[in-house]
């Protein structure tokens, strides 16, 4: 099969979908926090899963207001993360590439739609191994508007030339669920950020993606 021969689409989240960087993230967001002596409010850190920086740094945090000051701590903020992943090194989620394997197969084209940066996905990408899989990769640069506004999917849906109607999000944050719906898109809720019995707002919910097969997907669009 051609490398786009299916009608539909796989567009993925990046954290907690692809990656398991939550700690990775968590520890930068602290050392940023110990840089500029500000406190992170208790349970912070779950509360922005799937937010870009410039929401989370004024509105969660309360630690910038003006914009050039918020995207500096942002951009310093990455500069961290990036710093993390380069010490502890990263992995792909149990399961990925198996699922990964089986859309190429069946000629899904696949997509990344996150809030993060493009600089972090390019870092983890080259550790994993798996920028093959993935016809395009849109980031929190190349949007507006962040989760849960549906843009994100939007463009990730355009950039693999399927109608949004025609796309399965793979999420496993609450605001990314909720961008999914707001396009119009089918959502596969992955149950590492939240416990299964929370993704309820989700068309269907797995513990890791190589639960699923292509042709169950499939059925949503025939």
């Amino acid at each position: 099969m051609n490398s786009s021969s299916a009608t539909w689409g796989a567009l993925f989240d990046w954290d907690g979908v692809i990656i398991d960087s939550s700690t990775h993230h968590e520890e930068s967001w602290e050392r940023l926090a110990r840089e500029i002596d500000k406190p992170l409010p208790e349970g912070h850190f779950k509360k922005s899963f799937g937010r870009k920086n410039e929401f989370i740094i004024p509105e969660m945090l309360n630690w910038a207001k003006e914009p050039a000051e918020i995207r500096h701590l942002s951009l310093r903020k990455e500069a961290l993360y990036r710093d993390v992943v380069a010490e502890r090194g990263v992995e792909a989620l149990p399961g990925v590439r198996t699922w990964l394997e089986r859309l190429r197969a069946a000629g899904v084209p696949c997509a990344v739609g996150s809030s993060t940066h493009r600089e972090n996905i390019q870092l983890s990408l080259g550790i994993i191994g798996l920028a093959e899989f993935f016809q395009a990769i849109v980031t929190s640069e190349d949007v507006k508007q962040g989760k849960p506004h549906p843009e994100v999917f939007l463009t990730a849906a355009s950039r693999v030339d399927r109608a949004p109607e025609r796309c399965v999000v793979f999420e496993d944050a609450f605001v990314g669920i909720e961008a999914a719906r707001a396009g119009g898109m089918k959502v596969v809720a992955v149950a590492t950020t939240h416990p299964p019995e929370e993704l309820t707002a989700a068309d269907r919910v797995v513990r890791q993606l190589d639960e699923l097969e292509p042709a169950q997907l499939a059925k949503w669009f025939a």
